[in-house]
């Protein structure tokens, strides 16, 4: 039998859509969108692209932290952007800081809406503990 650990950031939402924000399966993590929120779940930076993906990506540290695991084990990413032409440019640039000489895949994709007014970014992560860290 494989177990199973799950996170969970605590927040609203997560109850009442039924959701973790992460579960960890065998060696591999799957982690549910990271966006811009703060530690009670209020969403931060309406419209502000830049600031709202390093709060992601801060949100997603703790996920990290939580399985003692690193950005070098993300297998893959998926990024849901909304105006995607406009903020391309700055999601690639923010990706290459972020991962530096890491490599995961990677797809983007363009959405007309996310889940909060002014929402700009979300970023979900598989990670392969196997990785090196």
């Amino acid at each position: 039998m494989t177990a199973i650990d799950s996170y969970s950031h605590n927040v609203s939402g997560e109850d009442e859509f039924g959701f973790a924000q992460a579960i960890k399966v065998g060696d591999t993590i799957y982690v549910s969108g990271q966006l811009s929120h703060d530690d009670e779940g209020n969403f931060l930076h309406p419209g502000d692209f830049d600031a709202q993906l390093q709060q992601s990506y801060k949100n997603f540290e703790k996920v990290l932290a939580h399985y003692g695991a690193t950005r070098n084990q993300v297998a893959s990413e998926t990024q849901f952007i909304v105006d995607l032409p406009k903020y391309n440019t700055a999601m690639a640039a923010a990706n290459l800081a972020y991962f530096g000489n890491h490599r995961p895949t990677s797809s983007t994709v363009g959405v007309a809406s996310l889940f909060f007014p002014g929402q700009l970014v979300e970023i979900s992560f598989v990670l392969d503990t196997r990785l090196p860290a």
